[in-house]
């Protein structure tokens, strides 16, 4: 099969990660037959720097012309240290989620045997935990109205959702609690909100339709709070944008790193995938950050784009392998560099 794949590093810490995906790409490329043609683009930060835009048409134009995309991150501290700044990278992760139609991000979030010490929760809290949030990506206070008033002393963000951007999400959701524990969770906050309202409602009607799957609805503070208290309660977690946000974000505390979590976003055009991390500027050219995130993203490639399960399972078991025999990077309590992890990746992909 030919996968043509548009690859777009970003910032920061993004194009070493993305590097060490390539190569286990490749490698899962060259067992299986496949061929991988990587097409480079510019996003974020080096975007504005070249384009003076962060989601440049050219980028725009390769990302509809391949089947996937493989991101790294966005992100930079000349344009985090100016609140007045009318451009800033950030811009192109809603520019691209909108027009390629990235209505759905998925983030899985599970354990690994040889790491639940390094979780801030206790290790029987974490041990086992394996769920997956989906957050609706493309509507929300991200893409509402905002704008200032009173001489800018007075600041708004609108939070608008339509009944087809709840139900296409939802029905996502439902379809991926039945392949998984039939346990679906709705997060909102629809004791306050209105919008939260039209969730639940929408969610509501939805049930009968998936008798199989067993529903329970969580205000986003209790959901909060239990993701921490007892995260082997969850299963599959639907959310709205900003609530799912924060929660992937708080979820990544289970698994012990942000540098290990992977996650596709789904669209109507081509999909997306990315490790959940930001671009780290303080790593930047180290060649110290943790790629598992960028490598399990391309697992995630292979399975959800291109319906290669057997091509994304190779690549978990090299994670995997990886973790187990302690070739890993510093946050991890390691002393391999970040090429290094990448490079016995990918040889364990040709070994597996």
């Amino acid at each position: 099969m030919r996968l043509s794949i548009a690859k777009l590093p970003g910032d920061g810490i993004g194009p070493e990660v993305v590097e060490q995906a390539v190569k286990a790409v490749e490698a899962v490329c060259d067992r299986f037959g496949h061929e991988a043609v990587f097409t480079f683009g510019y996003m974020g930060a080096a975007a504005i720097d070249r384009f003076g835009d962060p989601y440049p048409e050219e980028t725009h134009k390769l990302c509809l012309e391949s089947d996937a995309v493989l991101f790294g991150a966005v992100g930079d501290p000349r344009y985090d240290n100016d609140p007045n700044s009318k451009i800033r990278p950030e811009q192109g992760l809603l520019a691209i989620r909108k027009q390629l139609g990235l209505y759905a991000n998925l983030r899985p979030v599970e354990t690994f045997k040889s790491l639940v010490n390094k979780s801030p929760l206790r290790a029987e809290l974490v041990d086992g935990a394996d769920f997956l949030c989906v957050r609706e990506l493309t509507g929300g206070m991200y893409f509402g109205e905002r704008g200032r008033k009173d001489g800018g002393d007075t600041a708004y963000d609108t939070c608008v959702y339509s009944r087809f951007e709840v139900d296409r999400i939802l029905r996502l959701a439902f379809g991926y609690a039945r392949r998984r524990r039939k346990h679906l969770t709705v997060v909102d906050k629809a004791n306050i909100m209105e919008t939260s309202r039209l969730w639940r409602a929408i969610a509501k009607e939805m049930e009968p339709e998936y008798p199989d799957v067993v529903v329970d609805y969580m205000f986003v503070d209790n959901a909060a709070m239990q993701l921490i208290r007892c995260p082997k309660f969850f299963d599959v977690i639907v959310t709205e944008n900003t609530f799912g946000d924060i929660l992937t974000d708080e979820a990544s505390c289970v698994s012990g790193s942000m540098g290990l979590l992977a996650s596709a976003s789904i669209g109507k055009h081509t999909s997306l995938f990315e490790p959940i991390h930001g671009s780290y500027p303080q790593a930047a050219g180290k060649n110290i950050a943790n790629p598992v995130a960028s490598i399990l993203s391309a697992a995630m490639m292979f399975e959800y784009s291109f319906g290669l399960m057997e091509e994304g399972r190779i690549i978990r078991e090299a994670v995997s392998a990886s973790i187990e025999e302690g070739v890993v990077t510093e946050d991890l309590g390691g002393n391999k560099s970040t090429s290094e992890v990448g490079d016995w990746i990918a040889d364990k992909i040709y070994k597996l």
